[in-house]
């Protein structure tokens, strides 16, 4: 069965046979072919009013973040496109011998609405990167340098867990946790790249233990010991 359209023209509908002959053709009622019409007009104008406007956004980062990004800025040029902050590695001085360098909008303004950002990871032997979360977006970490052990957790519970090498990527669904940790004896970097400009960040052991929530609270919700709680506690700088 074939439609064809005229613009101000009733729709007509060919029957064909299996072998492709011509059978019979029914004309549509002329009320029904200006609702058709007049449909066929909004969903084309609809679908204009969501291609881009502009060809980029470059953040003005003086101004505030709203829910679709910051502002554009005016004076744009070559160099709001590039972002060298990712040559080196990070600092690794804290306790998870572990320094993520990140390349978010407010590091990088020429991400600004692209929906992209991304980061350096730098874990020494034995360093890793706790669980935590990216509310904002989902990940995709290829590995440069070691051996990295890496696995997410899904919302059902399950587990997947991979040992990566040099070349591999791995991806991390939006808003799940997971982790990653040095599972060479060198020096692993990895370069995660996000689905959003600003993916947020959660990581679960300073939720739990780098704040002011109460050791009562924290041992009644997770269901540990309040001395193991006050220890965790004193280490990562919490309070309660």
């Amino acid at each position: 069965m074939l439609v064809q359209l005229g613009v101000g023209e009733a729709i007509e509908f060919f029957l064909y046979k299996l072998d492709g002959t011509h059978q019979e053709t029914i004309p549509f009622p002329e009320k029904e072919t200006k609702m058709f019409h007049s449909l066929f007009v909004i969903v084309l104008l609809f679908s204009l009013s969501n291609a881009a406007v502009q060809d980029f956004c470059v953040a003005d980062l003086k101004g505030p973040q709203g829910p679709a990004g910051y502002a554009c800025k005016s004076a744009v040029t070559a160099d709001d496109f590039v972002y060298s902050g990712l040559r080196s590695a990070g600092n690794i001085t804290s306790i998870i011998k572990a320094a993520v360098t990140p390349a978010f909008v407010e590091q990088y303004p020429g991400v600004n609405g692209i929906g992209l950002s991304a980061a350096r990871l730098d874990l020494l032997p034995g360093g890793v990167i706790p669980l935590h979360t990216h509310p904002g977006a989902s990940e995709l970490l290829l590995v440069t340098q070691g051996i990295i052990q890496a696995g997410f957790i899904s919302s059902a519970n399950a587990v997947f867990v991979k040992t990566l090498k040099k070349g591999d990527l791995m991806i991390f669904p939006q808003g799940l946790l997971h982790f990653q940790i040095n599972a060479g004896g060198v020096t692993a970097v990895g370069y995660p790249i996000f689905s959003s400009s600003s993916p947020g960040l959660q990581i679960t052991d300073y939720a739990l233990f780098a704040n002011d929530l109460s050791t009562d609270l924290v041992s009644k919700t997770t269901f540990l010991d309040p001395v193991l709680v006050k220890k965790f506690k004193a280490i990562l700088g919490g309070s309660g």
